[in-house]
C-alpha cells in the first residue's frame, strides 16, 4: 500500500469517526426527546453499525501485511 493510499484512508477514517460520534449524539438526543420516533432511531443505529463495520475494515487495511 502506498503513502497516498494511507493518507487517504486515514483521513476517510477520520470523517467516518465524526459522522458515528454525531449519530450516537443524535440518537442520544432522539431518545431522551419528548416525541420519540423509534423508526428514525432505528434507522439511525442500523446507519451507525454500518459506519462501525465500514471503520473497521479500514484499520485492517492500515495493518500491514507480514509475510511469514
Amino acid at each position: 500500500m502506498q503513502v497516498q493510499d494511507q493518507a487517504e484512508i486515514a483521513h476517510l477514517l477520520a470523517e467516518l469517526r465524526v459522522e458515528h460520534r454525531d449519530l450516537d449524539v443524535a440518537i442520544e438526543h432522539l431518545a431522551v426527546s419528548l416525541s420519540r420516533d423509534e423508526l428514525q432511531i432505528t434507522r439511525l443505529k442500523k446507519r451507525k453499525l454500518l459506519l462501525k463495520d465500514h471503520i473497521a475494515r479500514l484499520e485492517s487495511k492500515l495493518i500491514p501485511d507480514l509475510d511469514a
